[in-house]
């Protein structure tokens, strides 16, 4: 019998550690951690290369930072621009200990949130480290110019997020993404103008090239002209994003996808915590068949907005004619201390609950009401509207319906990732020289991610965490030279074209959308917001039947040789199938529940999830051992000695 209590599930491997984390008093580990990594001085630096794959917050600030430390940096992303990367998306804010409220905060509250937002599934080192650093992203961003919202005297403005009791987040209205990661994009263009990076827009990284154990470089589709093409530096960083996509229908952009990372996977680098999927609380409900994504109404919204639903399964009035009495505020009925602001996992739970129990609004029954009624009569609309009017034109635009005179119908989607590229404190995967960024590394949240803290990882790690570490590694650098000829880089090559090759080869009759829409409705129903052990093994069986349909059935039309959409979508589509695999093994093995991973089996009477910190305080981090043989699970026991888990309790 083996791990997976018989079934050929996976096998289990050597433990894994973090070889690099400092020990000793957590306050100074940052500190003595940059101290103790070798460095390179600056004439030696313009000999190095390094790749930086992605020009989201944590790509854009990697690459634009290395360039500005005088190592050449080629930089490449799949969209016609760097600034169209997704970070742009996101709207609410961003977290940093300033405490420039006096309301309690600091680097260690940020910290303890942080943790205990995660479930207790992440490490204190790191998570310390990016408390410390938040502080210091505000004054970059500032001095870039980032206009964050301020109050009338000029000092920026906070407000308040789900799982915290202080406001901590910066923000500017509901365009903090897109202005940050305009700071960093015009950080970045300073240095491609000075010609220390070189940019490659409308490329995407199909293989990663491995020599001698060390991640040497990448193989890129010209998505405009078809052409494949390698290119070789002394690291690879990957900043690529994450892989919600794997559920067709998310809040991510259509073109994101677990291509990059996944290659890299394949090639040895150590999977991460997969099933940890947070499923975000204020999305606007599905609407029908049509829909190709969802759109996301920012946590921030839960500031003003209070939550409810009838008191009565089945009362379909509009929602100005029931009255207060016959209305259920839930979240804060559930959870007084934090009321509408519980962390997202919690939050989208306790919506599915009462929806499961018939009082769901809107056609579908999939719905709960976001009401700003008692805000607007508080404040006045000019004060509603200055902090979110872009949101609400947004949700109006997209329903028909003005959320200043009728509440919001929000519905949980998937969202964020928490799993990704296993990385060590130096952010560097299980492939030397290949480091792994923001939200394709799983280092910082655990089993859920707090509000606004995505802008604050990403951030943290391209400007301030990956130009420290990498040093360590180049210093032992440059290495030896490398030509299209070498062994390893045309079998790298000959693997993306005959990959392309066979997709191009399948004339079927299905469309690489029908497979991703079905494989994310599985993925959705067993391993979405609530998995079970009997749903777990019904999808298992489910995807590798679906599968095999696509090799056989699918249609790509067109050729290799120029644009072509479908192609592209086929290929992310195919990695999609192994990874959702991989994610349901994962979740099939942590018998707990975690965060946003909530097994039906593990709950407390009050159908809170249930954690089993005897069994399950590991990191789970999982080897390839091919596309149809069982994967090896390798354990990175937690230990924790400042934040001792405890059952989590927002009441």
């Amino acid at each position: 019998m083996n791990a997976s209590g018989g079934l050929d599930l996976f096998t289990l491997g050597e433990p894994i550690a973090d070889a690099k984390a400092p020990d000793g008093p957590i306050e100074t580990r940052w500190q003595r951690r940059r101290f103790a990594a070798k460095l390179v001085n600056p004439a030696n630096r313009r000999k190095l290369t390094v790749i930086v794959v992605g020009t989201g917050l944590a790509g854009g600030s990697a690459a634009a930072t290395l360039g500005e430390q005088g190592y050449q940096v080629r930089s490449y992303c799949y969209q016609d621009s760097p600034r169209r990367a997704h970070s742009i998306a996101a709207q609410g804010g961003i977290n940093a200990a300033k405490n420039y409220r006096n309301d309690g905060d600091s680097i260690q509250r940020l910290f303890y949130d942080t943790v205990k937002g995660g479930d207790f599934r992440s490490r204190e080192s790191n998570v310390r480290r990016l408390a410390e650093v938040s502080v210091e992203i505000i004054d970059q961003a500032v001095a870039q110019g980032v206009p964050f919202a301020r109050e009338y005297g000029g000092l920026l403005d906070t407000r308040s997020f789900g799982g915290a009791q202080v406001q901590r987040t910066f923000y500017a209205r509901g365009q903090t993404g897109q202005q940050l990661l305009l700071g960093a994009y015009q950080a970045l263009e300073r240095q491609i103008g000075l010609g220390r990076v070189e940019m490659h827009s409308r490329h995407e990284m199909l293989e990663l090239i491995v020599v001698d154990g060390r991640a040497r470089g990448i193989v890129v589709r010209d998505l405009v002209t078809g052409e494949i093409t390698t290119d070789f530096a002394d690291a690879v960083v990957l900043a690529s994003g994450g892989y919600g996509n794997v559920f067709y229908l998310s809040t991510n952009a259509k073109g994101c996808n677990v291509t990059a990372t996944w290659r890299a996977h394949r090639k040895g680098a150590l999977f991460a915590n997969p099933c940890y999927t947070q499923i975000h609380p204020t999305c606007i409900p599905v609407s029908g068949d049509h829909q190709s994504k969802l759109t996301l109404m920012s946590e921030s919204l839960r500031n003003d907005g209070r939550v409810w639903v009838p008191e009565a399964a089945g009362d379909d009035r509009p929602p100005r004619q029931i009255p207060e009495e016959e209305r259920d505020y839930f979240l804060e009925r559930l959870y007084p201390s934090f009321g509408n602001l519980v962390p997202r996992d919690i939050a989208s739970r306790a919506a599915k609950n009462v929806c499961d129990s018939g009082r769901g609004v809107g056609q579908s029954g999939l719905g709960v009401y976001l009401d700003f009624a008692d805000a607007i009569d508080r404040l006045g609309r000019p004060t509603i509207a200055e902090r979110y009017g872009n949101l609400f034109e947004m949700y109006q635009r997209i329903t028909g319906e003005d959320p200043y005179e009728v509440p919001m119908r929000i519905y949980p989607a998937v969202h964020y990732t928490m799993g990704g590229l296993w990385v060590d404190y130096d952010l560097q995967s299980t492939i030397p020289g290949l480091f792994v960024i923001g939200e394709a590394n799983f280092s910082d949240h655990g089993a859920n991610r707090l509000g606004a803290s995505a802008l604050m990882q990403g951030l943290a790690d391209g400007y301030f965490v990956l130009p420290s570490t990498i040093a360590d590694y180049l210093a032992a650098g440059p290495f030896d030279a490398l030509t299209d000829d070498h062994p390893e880089v045309v079998a790298a090559r000959d693997d993306v074209t005959d990959r392309l090759d066979r997709l191009l080869a399948c004339q079927g009759d299905r469309t690489v959308d029908s497979f991703h829409r079905e494989l994310g409705q599985i993925m959705w129903d067993h391993c979405g917001m609530e998995r079970s052990d009997a749903g777990l093994r019904k999808a298992l069986g489910e995807i590798r039947g679906l599968r095999e349909q696509f090799w056989q059935r699918v249609k790509v039309p067109g050729d290799g040789e120029g644009l072509n959409q479908a192609l592209e979508k086929a290929g992310r589509v195919a990695d999609f199938f192994e990874l959702a695999e991989l994610m349901c093994v994962d979740a099939l093995h942590r018998t707990e529940s975690a965060g946003g991973h909530f097994r039906a089996e593990s709950q407390t009477p009050e159908g809170e999830a249930q954690r089993d910190d005897e069994h399950f305080s590991y990191v789970a981090a999982w080897e390839f051992t091919g596309a149809d043989r069982p994967p090896v699970l390798h354990r990175e026991d937690l230990r924790f000695e400042y934040v001792h888990p405890s059952q989590r309790s927002y009441k």
